[in-house]
């Protein structure tokens, strides 16, 4: 839809800069890094920032049957009329929807087929530091943090634009740029048996790409005034990035890798950001974000700070997978205060002698310590994470995932609390610039073969696992070690119809074999074992870590042995730090009350008052389902600070309630609610708050205060006036049939909708019918506007698509408001009622 509160509208004659996601809204939308960019583009006032998604299949065909292109949300612009367009790489599986994204905007897929009136394409994110798949189809990569790069690669446009030049100039600038990597300037050549033999620069001064630091997190932009949506995605919270890099070592881990050094904001800059986000945003959990959110070095009185500051408000925080053995007693009963929202460990293998191997450096003991622990605080639910077909590993270790998952149940029952545990396993990919990157990845035969063994053992201790389907593990290998020949594969994997491929449903192992067999790709080639001097495809990305380094911990997980975090021993000498501007950035322990702040006791139960109001639903708005809309205001409230009544229980809710559900599609002039409030908060207050929030299309017309026990707003509807206006050809002879539709005495109406079949009769329902050029006028009971149109038009429901629906008004059976007679004309009270459409 677009329009979400926290985006950019009206930017005339910027330049434009498209933050593109290759996969659906509620995915893209979880993502922190696109929203810190859009952040950051925002600030900027010659640059006018949008932002575009994979269109579902759905979507798809319709574009495709209609010839439109992709467009953006906020000003609806076509793909190809932006100056950048920059691609997020987070997923190998998302790579075909690139493709589409680029097809369904008529931009050629191929960098050497663009020319200077194509949007410069850009790509960035974790999938960056092997960019070779993708090198054919892109202009440019951004290799590291994108805060700063970000902003100069949109000056570097900027300016070319103005001074009129080709596109090598521009790319010759570009490569200027820290980080900034241009694929064109490289060419890579092969042997006989297939394997790169040299990666070939062709700039002088121009061999290796460093990647991009942002050296303090400390004062790097944070997005406090997010985009807020108006669905539930993924991760519908207010996320925090506490800390950026880690330095444990886990060997199979490529973000522990590419993101090093640590580096942590300070408690104080945390509670600033949170404080303001909430007020943004309306949400009402705040999620701690880093690779190792246990390991900040302030994190349980940052905790302790937050709780005092919003268990009240009912606002929750909520931890990402914790490291085992860094959960406190104080940060277990800080959390307890409010809703558990998870609790995931992530041992990572099922033996000691295995957790050695990939450095994890966790004991069996610990790991049922902790979880104990856990099932003590409160917490019914604990995730387990695991791998299979790490190097070295036997069905020894595969059998240990079953046992120490069922003792982590049995932990459980010696708190005295019970608990469930969910085991989730995926299968290891090799993954560039970690130690592990030469090991080879076992077969889709293998894979299929040890989820199976742990499927069934899992199911006989009554533990549910959650697994990746082999083949996407399998697909995932061969473009996070593959090289530039798999844009062949690419391209034919879209030609013959390859999307999403990330999702179970719309993954297709037929066509991406055909498409293998088509472009001569065996993946078991890129699977293979790497020799130690074989060039690898992303020798000339410098991520910071030496070569020396990674061979090294190879060989340490060869013999077992434990490399010690650098934040609490000495340099490991990775190489990633200058130790002058790159360096470890970490806070000093503080005590635990450093943050506390005095909590004021709720008020009395008693004091409450309950204030009614109709809002009007018109624009795109009315496109928002009842869910959403209850998203909405649940989020609006919370912007506003309305001081909302809360019910009780494990999931606090704020209590207000609507009338009926509004059909998708339908503008409304005439929606109530109720809202139960502090006792003090008036009507016109409320209003007024409400209308500051809510975005356009969404305004509170009047508001009035009701005694706590009048009726419900759904027991005193009545009827609903409508109005459809009808498109010109299908209001031929309106009156004609207006007159014979209420001639009839009888017209049943059938409609199933989850196996559930409703019957009524829409003339029955029907009160006033009228017509009066191209518009239909109705006062009905039961059934949708677009039913009856139907139904007096003769047509199928689905050739209104292109009517306008609108709800004029509803008629109470009593009012349903208690309005003073002496309120004076003007105030949020002042609600006529000469006719029951008006009483409130």
């Amino acid at each position: 839809m677009g329009g979400e509160m926290g985006t950019v509208t009206g930017r005339e004659g910027g330049l434009r800069f498209v933050l593109a996601f290759p996969d659906v809204y509620e995915i893209g939308m979880s993502h922190l890094g696109l929203q810190v960019l859009y952040g950051v583009l925002k600030g900027v006032p010659w640059i006018t920032p949008e932002r575009v998604y994979a269109p579902w299949p759905d979507m798809e065909d319709r574009l495709r049957l209609e010839g439109g292109s992709l467009t953006t949300l906020e000003g609806g612009m076509p793909l190809k009329e932006a100056d950048i367009l920059g691609f997020t790489l987070q997923y190998e599986l998302s790579y075909t929807n690139i493709l589409n994204m680029l097809d369904l905007s008529g931009i050629p897929f191929l960098a050497a087929e663009r020319g200077a009136g194509y949007p410069l394409i850009v790509g960035g994110g974790p999938c960056a530091f092997n960019p070779e798949p993708l090198a054919d189809f892109f202009d440019a990569i951004l290799i590291g943090d994108g805060e700063d790069a970000t902003l100069e690669i949109a000056e570097c446009v900027r300016a070319w634009k103005q001074e009129g030049l080709g596109k090598p100039e521009l790319l010759e600038r570009l490569s200027k740029i820290e980080g900034v990597y241009i694929p064109s300037f490289f060419t890579v050549e092969y042997d006989e048996a297939g394997r790169v033999a040299q990666i070939v620069p062709l700039r002088e001064g121009y061999r290796s790409i460093r990647r991009r630091f942002v050296s303090d997190l400390e004062n790097a932009h944070y997005p406090t005034a997010p985009v807020v949506p108006f669905l539930k995605t993924v991760h519908d919270r207010v996320s925090v990035e506490i800390s950026r890099g880690c330095t444990r070592g886990c060997r199979f881990c490529q973000a522990g890798y590419i993101y090093r050094p640590v580096r942590e904001r300070s408690p104080e800059r945390i509670l600033e950001i949170v404080e303001e986000a909430f007020g943004n945003t309306g949400y009402d959990e705040v999620s701690l974000l880093s690779l190792s959110t246990g390991d900040y070095g302030c994190l349980t009185p940052l905790i302790k700070g937050l709780m005092d500051r919003y268990a009240a408000q009912k606002k929750a925080v909520s931890l990402p997978s914790m490291r085992v053995g860094s959960l406190s007693p104080e940060m277990a009963e800080e959390v307890r205060r409010v809703r558990k929202t998870g609790f995931t460990l992530a041992p990572e293998a099922g033996s000691e002698r295995l957790r050695s191997v990939i450095n994890k450096g966790v004991t069996e003991a610990a790991l049922l310590e902790n979880a104990r622990a856990v099932f003590a605080a409160g917490w019914r639910i604990i995730k387990l994470y695991y791998m299979i077909g790490l190097p070295t590993e036997t069905m020894e270790d595969v059998q240990g995932i079953i046992d120490i998952s069922r003792e982590v149940k049995r932990q459980g029952k010696f708190a005295g609390t019970g608990g469930d545990v969910n085991v989730s396993v995926s299968s290891f990919v090799p993954k560039p610039h970690t130690p592990f990157q030469w090991e080879p990845q076992i077969s889709e035969e293998e894979i299929v073969d040890k989820q199976r063994f742990l499927r069934t053992e899992l199911k006989k201790k009554k533990l549910v696992m959650k697994w990746q389907d082999a083949p996407l593990s399998t697909l995932e290998g061969v473009f996070a070690r593959g090289d530039r020949r798999l844009s062949v594969l690419l391209i034919e994997a879209h030609r013959l119809g390859c999307r999403f491929d990330g999702w179970w449903e719309h993954f297709d192992k037929l066509k991406w074999a055909q498409a293998m067999e088509n472009a001569g790709v065996d993946p078991r080639f890129y699977h293979r074992r790497r020799e130690l001097d074989e060039p690898l495809p992303w020798d000339h990305i410098d991520c910071g870590v030496r070569r020396e380094f990674l061979l090294a911990e190879r060989e340490a997980a060869i013999a077992g042995a434990f490399t010690p975090d650098c934040r609490t021993g000495e340099c490991t000498g990775c190489g990633v730090c200058d130790f002058d501007e790159v360096k470890l950035r970490l806070n000093e322990p503080v005590p635990f009350d450093t943050y506390a702040v005095q909590v004021l006791p709720p008020e009395a139960a008693e004091l409450a008052q309950r204030i009614r109001v109709r809002f009007e639903k018109t624009g795109r708005m009315r496109f928002l389902s009842h869910l959403e809309q209850q998203t909405l205001f649940i989020r609006a409230v919370g912007r506003a600070g309305i001081p909302i009544r809360y019910s009780q229980g494990y999931h606090p809710h704020p209590k207000f309630s609507f009338a009926t559900a509004l059909s998708v599609g339908v503008e409304s002039h005439a929606e109530y609610m109720d809202f139960e409030v502090d006792s003090g908060f008036s009507a016109a207050q409320l209003q007024e708050a409400l209308n500051g929030t809510l975005p356009e299309g969404m305004r509170i017309i009047e508001a009035a205060e009701i005694p706590m026990r009048s009726p419900s707003l759904s027991v005193i509807m009545e009827r609903v006036r409508y109005r459809v206006t009808l498109p010109e050809p299908l209001a031929v002879a309106l009156p004609e049939k207006v007159a014979a539709y209420l001639a009839l005495e009888s017209f049943p109406l059938r409609r199933e909708k989850r196996g559930k079949v409703v019957e009524f009769d829409l003339r029955h329902e029907t009160y006033e019918l009228s017509s009066a050029g191209c518009v239909l006028e109705m006062v009905v009971g039961r059934g949708k506007p677009a039913e009856f149109a139907s139904a007096v038009l003769g047509v199928p429901v689905e050739e209104l698509k292109d009517a306008r629906l609108e709800k004029m008004e509803v008629l109470f059976t009593e009012a349903p408001a208690d309005i003073p007679a002496d309120v004076p004309a003007g105030t949020s009270a002042d609600i006529p009622v000469e006719s029951p459409v008006e009483e409130i």
